[in-house]
């Protein structure tokens, strides 16, 4: 369930369906996107080209923040962040989803909130539990909320600049300001949902089944860092 760099098992026969079933995915996603950029390219039409090749690119980032960390991460976290992008990215702006679906949005950046608020609780988890780090339950909880919400603004600022840029309507020009603070506070619920689950379980409160397992396996894939030095 753990692949390292961007590459899944050579050996195929060691593979669990589940496995199998999100490499089957992620790799209908990217070619998803190729396909997208080369449909770009064929028509010229520029926005479409540039959208699929960003987020072809965004998909190979988590496994090269892994590679770089010497980190594994979970099968989950390339699959749902892979999705992810191209919800929004494709679905979203070159299908017209936002426009469409009125709930598409709002459940896009709740889904990213409460994705990035993990991803934020596993960095100071692993800083807590070897002890570099001594605070209360409640901070490792606040950490993970304020790095989910520091995500969210950035890609605030990531739309703001392709609206400026390339004159593409990410930000909903015709609502304004609105559309980024619903945006943040969306995210910020999000945010809020991991780190509550986040407390309880550093307070010995298993409430999640799906996140203790993520945990669990991220500790036992990871030793190195929950090593006490």
């Amino acid at each position: 369930m753990f692949f390292k760099k961007d590459k899944f098992p050579i050996r195929k026969d060691t593979l669990s369906n589940e496995e199998r079933i999100m490499i089957g995915i992620l790799f209908i996603l990217r070619a998803a996107l190729v396909y997208a950029f080369a449909l770009g390219i064929w028509y010229k039409h520029w926005i479409t080209l540039f959208i699929s090749l960003t987020a072809l690119l965004l998909t190979f980032l988590p496994s090269m923040i892994a590679h770089n960390y010497k980190i594994k991460l979970p099968a989950e976290f390339i699959l749902i962040t892979t999705v992810f992008i191209y919800m929004s990215l494709i679905l979203g702006e070159t299908k017209g989803y936002y426009a469409k679906y009125w709930w598409w949005d709002n459940m896009l950046h709740t889904l990213a909130g409460i994705s990035f608020g993990f991803i934020g609780f596993l960095i100071v988890y692993s800083l807590f539990k070897t002890g570099k780090i001594d605070t209360k339950p409640v901070f490792v909880a606040l950490f993970a909320f304020c790095f989910a919400l520091s995500i969210g603004a950035m890609w605030e600022i990531f739309e703001f600049n392709m609206d400026s840029s390339f004159h593409t309507n990410m930000q909903r020009l015709e609502t304004g300001i609105k559309d980024t603070m619903y945006d943040l506070m969306e995210d910020a619920v999000g945010a809020l949902f991991t780190s509550f689950i986040g407390y309880f379980y550093l307070r010995g409160v298993k409430g999640s089944g799906f996140f203790d397992g993520i945990v669990t396996r991220f500790a036992k894939h990871n030793p190195h860092l929950f090593r006490k030095k």
